[in-house]
C-alpha cells in the first residue's frame, strides 16, 4: 500500500520536466496561528497561508463535538478540481515518511472543505509537526501542480488554547433553543420545572451570541377563567419572559413580546395534561448569518 501511495505521490503531485510545482507554506519566521474566537458558542483557529489564503478550524456549540475546516482561497476554483491531503513532513525534518490524510474535491467558486474525521487527522498531524498539504492541479493549466500547506511552526500553543475552547463549548446550539415552548403551572405565572431549565438554556445561549437579530416572545393561557383575565395573565408571562432576556443582554428594541391570552389553542382545554399544552409562551430567535 505504501509503495501504491509512493508511485501515486510520483505520477501526481511532484513537479517534473513538464510540471511546475507552485508551493504555498509559511516559512518558518512567518508562519502564524491564532484563535480568532473563543466562546462557549464558537471555537476557532486560524492560519495564514502567504500569498494563498488561510486556513480555518472551526468547532460550535452542540450535543456532539464537531469540527470543520476550510481552505479560504483568495482566488476561487474555477471548476470542480480534485484534490489529494497528505501529511508530509516540512523541509528541515528529512527522513519522515508522509501518508495520505484524504481525497477531496474543490466545487467551482467554492472555498475547500474537509470533512470531520479528516479536518481531526490535520490537528493531530500538525501536533506531530507534520504539514498537512493540499495537492491538485491548476484549474488555468492542468499541466501545473499546486501544493498548499499547513506549517506546523508556532502551532502548538495556540493549539493548546483551542482545545481549551473546546472542552466550555456549549452542548445545544442555536438550533436547538431557536425555537423553544415554556409551559407553566396551572393557574399561574410559574413555569414548571422542566420550562425553566429550557428558559434558562436560552437564556445562557443569548448571552453569548451577538449575532441574535430578533426575539419573539409569544404567550397563551387556557380558556379557563374570564377572557379579560387570561388576557392579561398572558401579557405578564410575555413581560416575565422578555425581561429575563433582557437581562441575557438583548436590547428590548429586539423583543417582540405579544400576550394572545386564550386564543389559538394547540390542543382541547377539557383534560388536564391539554390545558397544561395551551399554558405556553413561544421564543422564536432569528439572528444573522
Amino acid at each position: 500500500m505504501w509503495r501504491n501511495l509512493l508511485l501515486l505521490s510520483s505520477f501526481c503531485f511532484v513537479s517534473s520536466a513538464q510540471a511546475d510545482l507552485q508551493h504555498y507554506v509559511a516559512s518558518l519566521d512567518n508562519s502564524m496561528w491564532r484563535i480568532s474566537e473563543n466562546s462557549p458558542i464558537e471555537c476557532r483557529l486560524e492560519h495564514d497561508i502567504p500569498d494563498y489564503g488561510k486556513a480555518i478550524f472551526t468547532s460550535t456549540a452542540g450535543k456532539d463535538l464537531n469540527l470543520n475546516f476550510t481552505l479560504d482561497m483568495w482566488n476561487k476554483p474555477d471548476q470542480i478540481t480534485d484534490a489529494h491531503l497528505i501529511s508530509k513532513a516540512p523541509q528541515w525534518r528529512p527522513g519522515v515518511n508522509a501518508k495520505e490524510i484524504t481525497k477531496l474535491q474543490y466545487h467551482k467558486q467554492f472555498n475547500g472543505e474537509v470533512p470531520k474525521k479528516a479536518a481531526w487527522s490535520m490537528l493531530s498531524e500538525l501536533s506531530k509537526g507534520m504539514q498537512p498539504t493540499f495537492y491538485y492541479a491548476d484549474w488555468y493549466n492542468q499541466s501545473d501542480k499546486v501544493a498548499v500547506g499547513l506549517s506546523a511552526a508556532n502551532f502548538g500553543g495556540q493549539y493548546r488554547q483551542f482545545r481549551s475552547c473546546l472542552s466550555t463549548l456549549l452542548p445545544y446550539s442555536f438550533d436547538d433553543i431557536a425555537f423553544t415552548v415554556l409551559n407553566y403551572e396551572e393557574g399561574g405565572t410559574q413555569l414548571t420545572r422542566f420550562s425553566k431549565h429550557q428558559l434558562s438554556r436560552v437564556q445562557e445561549y443569548l448571552s453569548y451570541d451577538s449575532d441574535v437579530d430578533l426575539v419573539f416572545v409569544d404567550a397563551y393561557t387556557d380558556s379557563y377563567g374570564g377572557r379579560s383575565t387570561n388576557q392579561r395573565v398572558s401579557d405578564k408571562r410575555a413581560d416575565n419572559v422578555a425581561d429575563i432576556l433582557v437581562a441575557s443582554g438583548i436590547e428590548q428594541s429586539r423583543i417582540h413580546k405579544t400576550g394572545h391570552g386564550e386564543r389559538r389553542h394547540v390542543a382541547s382545554n377539557q383534560l388536564t395534561e391539554e390545558r397544561a399544552r395551551n399554558r405556553r409562551v413561544v421564543i422564536k430567535i432569528s439572528k444573522s448569518i
